[in-house]
């Protein structure tokens, strides 16, 4: 009877979390990146959904008193979860998904070991299918959060309030960040050097008003065009880590000409050779650059879910999951 009553409340659990997955699921599917993410995540949300209604009747089963109140706190919780979240970068969301996942596995797990001492073998069965599907999404979300470490872009899109979180928006702007660093830098070079003489001190104001003027002709120009003119500024005056930055902020744009693509001739290629030509990529930046250009200019569907699948094959890789 005691553990009759230890799988009852962990059943109760169980409805709650479950619910709250499928709502976190839905809340997901306008994120997807592609619409083989987008009919997975659809498919999850009513999965998770069935698996309520059989969680629910297992608890019945077991003298359980009917719970209307818990799918309600399900939905509750995930739409707070979902608020909540848009002031963290999608990471950090996602994180939060893999956490609620792991405890629906702990508990699962958890219910079958009671299970098979109570000798109630219809639930032990809903636990191990339970155990398996839990299993499938715990792997699914590492790989996303994989993707995204490798630098994406992952499965899941981020929203416009996460991209700001997560700092895409510094990304954008790194032009005048790069500038002012530099001029500050020079400033704070010459009063630590004890450097007194006017002509020195003119050098560097001269330097900042040429500097501040590069940064106003950036900045009233277009948002692309000001991330080119930053990039051969910076590399005109040597600066390397800006010139790549802006380079960076181009690529995350989709800003990039054809002939800076990781594959030759790309844009004349056909939806069958690009497939193939991507499969050959094995640096997640070129993969990137590749699926971000293909939904700017042309949003082939099946060349940007082949790019999406090969840098899911390099998340795998990462983290240890067989393909």
């Amino acid at each position: 009877m005691a553990n009759n009553n230890k799988i009852v409340n962990q059943l109760r659990a169980l409805v709650l979390l479950t619910k709250t997955e499928e709502q976190v699921a839905r809340t997901r599917i306008s994120q997807a990146r592609t619409d083989a993410v987008r009919r997975e995540l659809t498919q999850n949300a009513d999965n998770a959904g069935a698996r309520t209604i059989e969680i629910t009747e297992a608890l019945r089963s077991l003298g359980g008193v009917p719970d209307v109140v818990t799918p309600a706190l399900g939905r509750l919780s995930a739409v707070l979860k979902a608020t909540f979240e848009q002031a963290t970068p999608l990471e950090e969301a996602l994180l939060s998904d893999l956490s609620l996942e792991h405890q629906l596995l702990d508990r699962a797990t958890y219910v079958k070991v009671l299970a098979e001492q109570a000798e109630a073998t219809r639930v032990r069965r809903l636990a191990e299918k339970l155990i398996g599907a839990h299993q499938a999404t715990v792997e699914w979300l590492t790989i996303v959060l994989a993707e995204e470490a490798l630098g994406g872009p992952a499965a899941l899109v981020a929203t416009p309030v996460q991209k700001v979180a997560g700092g895409v928006a510094r990304a954008v702007n790194a032009p005048a960040r790069f500038w002012t660093n530099r001029v500050n830098n020079a400033v704070e070079t010459v009063k630590h050097a004890g450097e007194k003489t006017s002509d020195r001190v003119s050098a560097v104001t001269d330097r900042t008003q040429q500097l501040t003027d590069a940064v106003r002709e950036t900045l009233t120009a277009g948002r692309s065009a000001s991330l080119r003119r930053a990039e051969q500024i910076a590399r005109r005056e040597g600066n390397k880590d800006a010139a790549k930055a802006a380079r960076t902020a181009r690529e995350e744009l989709g800003d990039v000409s054809a002939d800076e693509l990781p594959i030759k001739n790309f844009d004349q290629l056909s939806v069958g050779d690009a497939v193939k030509a991507i499969k050959d990529l094995k640096e997640s930046h070129d993969i990137r650059v590749i699926i971000r250009y293909e939904e700017t200019h042309k949003s082939r569907a099946n060349v940007v879910s082949a790019a999406q699948t090969q840098l899911a094959s390099l998340a795998k890789e990462a983290v240890g999951v067989d393909a």
